[in-house]
Protein backbone atom coordinates (compact mmCIF):
# COMPACT_ATOMS: atom_id res chain seq x y z
CA UNK A 1 0.00 0.00 0.00
CA UNK A 2 1.46 3.40 -0.68
CA UNK A 3 0.29 6.54 1.23
CA UNK A 4 3.44 8.45 0.57
CA UNK A 5 3.15 9.51 -3.06
CA UNK A 6 1.71 8.49 -6.53
CA UNK A 7 4.68 6.85 -7.41
CA UNK A 8 4.46 2.64 -6.94
CA UNK A 9 6.80 1.27 -4.86
CA UNK A 10 8.00 4.36 -3.30
CA UNK A 11 7.24 4.95 0.66
CA UNK A 12 6.65 7.74 2.46
CA UNK A 13 9.37 8.92 4.99
CA UNK A 14 9.02 12.00 7.46
CA UNK A 15 11.43 14.48 7.28
CA UNK A 16 13.85 15.31 10.14
CA UNK A 17 14.78 19.06 9.21
CA UNK A 18 13.12 21.80 10.11
CA UNK A 19 12.72 25.45 9.21
CA UNK A 20 14.02 28.16 11.43
CA UNK A 21 13.99 31.35 10.31
CA UNK A 22 14.97 30.77 6.86
CA UNK A 23 18.20 27.93 7.80
CA UNK A 24 17.43 24.27 7.45
CA UNK A 25 18.73 23.25 11.34
CA UNK A 26 18.79 19.27 11.69
CA UNK A 27 16.64 18.23 14.51
CA UNK A 28 16.14 14.51 14.69
CA UNK A 29 12.89 12.47 16.44
CA UNK A 30 13.44 9.92 19.00
CA UNK A 31 15.92 9.28 22.32
CA UNK A 32 18.30 11.79 23.13
CA UNK A 33 19.95 9.08 25.76
CA UNK A 34 23.76 8.42 25.45
CA UNK A 35 24.71 5.70 22.89
CA UNK A 36 25.94 3.30 25.88
CA UNK A 37 22.31 3.57 27.48
CA UNK A 38 20.81 3.11 23.54
CA UNK A 39 22.95 -0.19 23.01
CA UNK A 40 21.42 -1.99 26.21
CA UNK A 41 17.81 -2.63 26.29
CA UNK A 42 17.11 -3.02 29.83
CA UNK A 43 18.83 0.25 30.48
CA UNK A 44 17.06 2.68 27.82
CA UNK A 45 14.05 0.67 28.90
CA UNK A 46 14.90 2.13 32.56
CA UNK A 47 16.22 4.99 31.33
CA UNK A 48 12.75 5.98 29.43
CA UNK A 49 10.33 5.04 32.53
CA UNK A 50 12.74 7.39 34.44
CA UNK A 51 12.22 10.12 32.01
CA UNK A 52 8.67 9.57 32.04
CA UNK A 53 7.97 9.90 35.99
CA UNK A 54 10.16 12.61 36.14
CA UNK A 55 8.40 14.55 33.30
CA UNK A 56 4.57 13.16 34.97
CA UNK A 57 6.39 14.66 38.16
CA UNK A 58 6.91 18.20 36.24
CA UNK A 59 3.68 18.33 34.67
CA UNK A 60 1.51 17.16 37.61
CA UNK A 61 3.39 20.80 39.59
CA UNK A 62 2.55 22.45 36.73
CA UNK A 63 -1.23 21.55 36.92
CA UNK A 64 -0.96 22.18 41.07
CA UNK A 65 0.48 25.89 39.90
CA UNK A 66 -2.70 26.34 37.33
CA UNK A 67 -5.33 27.63 39.98
CA UNK A 68 -2.39 28.10 42.61
CA UNK A 69 0.47 30.92 42.89
CA UNK A 70 3.11 30.26 40.71
CA UNK A 71 3.95 29.58 36.69
CA UNK A 72 2.38 26.60 36.32
CA UNK A 73 1.79 26.77 31.85
CA UNK A 74 5.79 27.04 32.07
CA UNK A 75 5.99 24.20 34.68
CA UNK A 76 3.55 22.13 32.12
CA UNK A 77 6.24 22.84 28.97
CA UNK A 78 9.21 21.85 30.86
CA UNK A 79 7.87 18.86 31.75
CA UNK A 80 7.01 18.69 27.94
CA UNK A 81 10.48 19.60 26.95
CA UNK A 82 11.70 16.59 29.57
CA UNK A 83 9.57 14.36 27.95
CA UNK A 84 10.69 15.52 24.28
CA UNK A 85 14.10 13.98 25.57
CA UNK A 86 12.75 10.49 25.29
CA UNK A 87 9.58 10.40 23.20
CA UNK A 88 8.34 11.37 19.74
CA UNK A 89 4.97 11.84 20.30
CA UNK A 90 6.01 14.57 22.80
CA UNK A 91 8.88 15.77 20.45
CA UNK A 92 5.69 16.60 18.14
CA UNK A 93 3.24 18.29 20.49
CA UNK A 94 6.52 20.49 21.28
CA UNK A 95 6.54 21.59 18.12
CA UNK A 96 3.26 22.42 17.54
CA UNK A 97 3.55 24.18 20.21
CA UNK A 98 6.20 26.32 19.72
CA UNK A 99 5.11 26.43 15.83
CA UNK A 100 1.66 27.66 17.81
CA UNK A 101 2.90 30.24 20.05
CA UNK A 102 4.76 31.64 17.23
CA UNK A 103 1.90 32.29 15.16
CA UNK A 104 -0.07 33.60 18.29
CA UNK A 105 2.67 36.02 19.03
CA UNK A 106 2.87 37.77 15.65
CA UNK A 107 -0.81 37.58 15.50
CA UNK A 108 -1.36 39.83 18.62
CA UNK A 109 1.52 42.51 16.88
CA UNK A 110 -0.93 43.08 14.07
CA UNK A 111 -2.08 46.38 15.05
CA UNK A 112 -5.76 45.45 13.88
CA UNK A 113 -5.92 42.63 16.65
CA UNK A 114 -4.36 45.18 18.96
CA UNK A 115 -7.00 47.52 18.73
CA UNK A 116 -9.52 45.42 18.95
CA UNK A 117 -8.17 44.23 22.13
CA UNK A 118 -7.59 47.45 23.54
CA UNK A 119 -11.27 48.09 22.65
CA UNK A 120 -12.86 44.87 23.94
CA UNK A 121 -10.40 45.39 27.52
CA UNK A 122 -11.51 48.50 27.64
CA UNK A 123 -15.40 47.77 27.52
CA UNK A 124 -14.76 45.05 29.68
CA UNK A 125 -13.31 47.51 32.47
CA UNK A 126 -15.86 49.44 31.71
CA UNK A 127 -18.81 46.92 32.41
CA UNK A 128 -16.88 45.75 35.74
CA UNK A 129 -16.82 49.48 37.04
CA UNK A 130 -20.61 50.03 36.21
CA UNK A 131 -21.24 46.73 38.24
CA UNK A 132 -19.07 47.63 41.09
CA UNK A 133 -20.53 51.45 41.18
CA UNK A 134 -24.28 49.89 41.39
CA UNK A 135 -23.13 47.23 44.34
CA UNK A 136 -21.45 50.75 46.21
CA UNK A 137 -24.73 52.73 45.05
CA UNK A 138 -26.85 50.15 46.31
CA UNK A 139 -24.68 48.48 49.98
CA UNK A 140 -22.14 50.73 50.64
CA UNK A 141 -18.79 49.74 51.50
CA UNK A 142 -19.86 46.23 52.93
CA UNK A 143 -18.96 42.59 52.46
CA UNK A 144 -21.26 40.25 50.56
CA UNK A 145 -21.31 37.88 53.58
CA UNK A 146 -22.12 41.11 56.19
CA UNK A 147 -25.26 42.11 54.14
CA UNK A 148 -28.65 41.24 55.88
CA UNK A 149 -31.52 41.07 53.92
CA UNK A 150 -33.01 44.64 52.61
Amino acid sequence: MNTGSDEPGEVAVASDKTETSGAQSEQGLGSKAPAFIKARRMLHLSWQVGVFIIGLAVVGAGIVMLPLPGPGWVVIFGGMAIWATEFVWAQLVLRWTKRKVTEAAQKALDPEVRRRNIILTSIGLVIVAVIVGVYLYRFGFEMPWNIKDQ
